[in-house]
């Protein structure tokens, strides 16, 4: 099987040592999203209904990039900084995903990258 890097200024850089996803085969494994701007590279304003928003955003660029898209996505990890915005982050969560939804887990964590409110990772088929 062969592993190639995924790249698309569609979403914003690797803030670290680690690439936007990777494809092996006909899998794509993402690197957690926050809900930075990839044309300002900063976080957007707004509560986690708006970071949520840009995160999948993000996830969707990466996955398209990469030959997949959402409707591959077979699953999810949602890290939430505060469990308390799970409904939120779950509405429009459920936007992105609307028919056969993923496999999902969500934790709260106490802090993720830039202070973002909400992170989210995948795993996708490209074929």
């Amino acid at each position: 099987m062969s592993k190639s890097v995924v790249h698309t200024e569609a979403a914003p850089p690797a803030i670290g040592p680690y690439s936007q996803a990777i494809k092996l085969g006909s899998m794509v494994y993402t690197s957690g999203q926050i809900p930075l701007d990839p044309a300002t590279k900063q976080l957007v304003a707004g509560d986690v209904s708006a970071q949520t928003r840009q995160v999948l955003t993000n996830l969707k660029a990466v996955l398209e990039a990469a030959g997949s898209s959402l409707d591959r996505v077979v699953k999810t990890t949602v890290f939430l900084k505060d469990m308390n915005d799970f409904a939120a982050m779950n509405a429009v969560y459920a936007e992105f995903f609307n028919a056969a939804p993923p496999a999902r887990s969500t934790v709260q964590v106490a802090r993720l990258p830039l202070d973002a409110s909400v992170e989210i990772e995948a795993v996708a088929s490209a074929e």
